[in-house]
């Protein structure tokens, strides 16, 4: 379980801290707790950072546009392989190995109210082929569904 909080400001920097939940020691005390897992410092003229794991990398570095129209996004995971997330006009993004398979490993799905079928939330569904990478799943996932969310 992860969860993200990026403080309002109406001028600068803003940044994008995410946590991931931590198994709690003690078993009679049932509150969550979180370990800040990585930091996205949000930038609109210049690169995006990522700060993750000790280190800080540029978006433009570890994430790079792919295609004429940036709507893919480039990495590599931490098992060595590529992966590439697009920006569906359909406003989910897709993340897929970055190869000749082009094998999907996660989606997100929208929310919906209801209105026709069943009211449910946003999710981003994620195979267990990279639960070894959940970690860099989320943070390129929260800058990338950000991306999207801008050209809305």
């Amino acid at each position: 379980i992860y969860k993200t909080k990026t403080p309002f400001k109406l001028h600068g920097v803003r940044t994008t801290t995410i946590q991931k939940i931590r198994p709690n020691e003690d078993q009679s005390d049932m509150r969550d707790q979180f370990d800040v897992m990585g930091e996205i410092e949000w930038h609109i003229l210049n690169s995006s950072k990522f700060r993750f794991r000790g280190t800080e990398v540029e978006t433009k570095e570890f994430i790079p546009k792919k295609g004429f129209w940036g709507r893919k996004r480039v990495f590599t995971g931490p098992d060595g392989r590529p992966y590439r997330w697009d920006i569906k006009k359909s406003a989910v993004v897709v993340l897929s190995r970055d190869d000749g398979t082009r094998t999907e490993v996660a989606r997100s799905h929208r929310a919906t109210l209801g209105i026709i079928g069943r009211k449910r939330d946003a999710r981003l569904e994620v195979s267990p082929e990279v639960a070894h990478m959940m970690d860099t799943v989320i943070m390129t996932f929260i800058y990338v569904e950000k991306l999207r969310m801008d050209e809305e």
